[in-house]
């Protein structure tokens, strides 16, 4: 009896399909430019890139250096969807983040019904740094997994 329930635990092990998870980051950046002058989109890349290929290793004794160009990291595929800036002439514009958070939310909705999972979000601001600066971005990073 204990060796048919190994075999059939075993059988039952070699039937699951195991694959390793995927990960990808969209971002999202929304300007917190004064006037409505900035852009604010969600950046989706199309391609992928191996950061190996890119990274160098330096220790003491050796100082091992990557080849490849700067230039060479760039992804030249990706989806661009256009957001609206936090701000206008009047000032903050509530409307505008409301409809930020439209769209975003469909992105995700989006990518729920693909099969990828809302692992993490991370996000950040680059504000205005004081009189004359007129520079700031809030930035989101949605990290999904499947």
């Amino acid at each position: 009896m204990k060796k048919i329930i190994l075999i059939f635990v075993i059988a039952l092990a070699a039937t699951i399909d195991v694959q390793a998870q995927q990960f990808r980051v969209i971002t999202s950046v929304e300007s917190i430019v004064p006037n409505g002058l900035g852009r604010s989109r969600i950046i989706n890349a199309l391609e992928e890139k191996d950061y190996k290929e890119y990274t160098s290793v330096q220790t003491e004794d050796d100082n091992t250096r990557n080849k490849s160009d700067r230039s060479d990291i760039r992804v030249k595929n990706f989806a661009e969807t256009k957001l609206l800036n936090f701000y206008n002439i009047g000032g903050i514009r509530f409307q505008n983040i409301a409809a930020n958070d439209a769209l975003i939310s469909s992105m995700i909705n989006d990518m729920v019904a693909e099969g990828w999972e809302l692992a993490f979000v991370t996000s950040a601001v680059e504000s205005e740094g004081g009189k004359g600066d007129g520079q700031g971005i809030f930035i989101t990073r949605y990290i999904f997994k499947k």
